[in-house]
Order: C-alpha cells, then structure tokens, then sequence
C-alpha cells in the first residue's frame, strides 16, 4: 500500500474490539503495520484477538473497557499507553416497538452507543491536549443514523446523535489538530445476520439496496485506513456511507 495511506507505527484504540467488526479491524490494521489496544468489556475475547495480532508481529494491548460505564473508561485510559487514533466501534441494539421499550432496553443501547462514543472521546482528547499532540477519532455509526429503520428506534436515534457529536467534535477541535470522521455502514454481513440474510425473508429487503446484496466486513477497510492515516490529514466531519448505494434508493 503507498505510504500515503499507511497507519504504520500508529497505535491504535478500537472499542468493541472483542467482535464482530472491531476484531476484523484489529486484525486488518495490523497487517498494515499499526500496533492496537483492543478494548471491551469480554476480556477472553479480546486475549483471541490480540493473539491473532501478535502471530502477524504487531503489539496488541489488551484494555478491559464498558464503554457504558464512564468509570470504567476513565480507569481504561489511565492504564494503556498513549494512542493515535480511536476508533469507536462498540455499539448494540434492540429491535422492538419503541411503546414496549422498557427504560433498561433504551438506556443500554443510548449508553453503548452514544455515551460510549463522548466518554472514549473525551478522555482521548483530554490525554492528546495534554501532551499536546494531534489526535485522530473514527466513529462507526450507521446508514440508519441518516435515515431511519423500523423497530429500532433506540438505535436510530443514537447512530443519529453520533454523526450529529462527530461533526460538533470536529469543529471544536479542529484548532488544536484533533479531528473526527464518521463511517456509515450500511447492511454488512455479520456471524449475527449471515442466516436471516440467506432467508426469503430477507430477499425485499436485499432488493433495496441497488448493488443487490450485501456488504462484507472487509469492504469498510478502505474508509478505515483512509481515516486513520495521514491521507485524510484534511478530512474533518466528514460522514462516509459505505452501503452498495442503499441511502441513493428512492423513497
């Protein structure tokens, strides 16, 4: 890859580190020469993950972390090393109408995902003012924080909130060289959504989306490491959709 994109030598914070897509990413940033700290709250997970790091000769730091928890992130930060770039992955959902919602179902989703996304940003950008260093945060939020989905009210709002705090970061920080971007997946095929998305019953919704099928994890690689590398030095609230042209559909 050319020098312009490369994250080598940047140590790098991905939350939600223990699945999903922040186990793919950590593995795909490594590859590409960054050392990470992996952080959640299923430390056995994250130990498979920075082991898979390891064997590719990358350093991997093992930070156990409840992004809900604003304790629990500060005492994370005080424990790892000093990072370059955060990427703030960890995020759940509820799928129910928004009138059977207890108030636990909402809170542990708004927690997660955007409370999570203020506390990890927080304390990265109070450690990077305070060394007097630049900073670089990448928030994953989602298709449907831009335009909405049924059932999932909690999450919605919450990717919603994340893309609206990623561009009040960016333009608060921007003076002291710390930035923000966002990265909107849209429907991406997971362990979790493999078998509904091979159903009948998913053949309308595949429909919608003009590429006709679905994203692969590896596909938001590319945005990723433009963000994390220098190759974006400019690029400050900016929201990026990485969906097969779902959000170009027609209403």
């Amino acid at each position: 890859m050319s020098q312009r994109f490369s994250v080598a030598g940047k140590r790098i914070l991905i939350t939600g580190a223990s699945s999903g897509f922040g186990a793919h990413f950590a593995i795909a940033l490594a590859e590409e020469g960054a050392d990470v700290v992996l952080a959640a709250r299923r430390v056995e997970k994250l130990e498979a993950t920075a082991e898979a790091v390891r064997a590719l000769g990358g350093e991997a730091t093992v930070v156990p972390m409840d992004v809900s928890d604003h304790g629990s992130v500060e005492d994370a930060f005080a424990a790892m090393p000093a990072v370059d770039v955060v990427v703030n992955n960890a995020g759940v959902s509820h799928e129910g109408p928004t009138d059977e919602l207890s108030e636990e179902d909402w809170d542990a989703v708004v927690d997660t995902n955007l409370k999570g996304v203020w506390a990890v940003s927080k304390f990265a950008i109070q450690q990077w003012r305070r060394d007097g260093r630049p900073g670089n945060l990448i928030n994953i939020a989602s298709i449907l924080g831009l335009r909405v989905g049924g059932r999932v009210a909690p999450y919605t709002a919450s990717k919603a909130a994340v893309v609206q705090l990623t561009k009040s970061l960016a333009l608060d920080f921007a003076r002291y060289n710390i930035r923000c971007n966002a990265i909107c997946p849209g429907y991406v095929e997971t362990d979790i959504n493999r078998d509904f998305f091979n159903s009948p019953l998913a053949e309308k919704m595949l429909k919608r989306i003009p590429y006709r099928r679905l994203g692969q994890i590896d596909e938001l690689v590319g945005p990723l490491l433009l963000l994390a590398s220098d190759a974006s030095s400019y690029m400050t609230g900016s929201v990026i959709a990485v969906d097969g042209g779902h959000l170009c559909n027609t209403l």
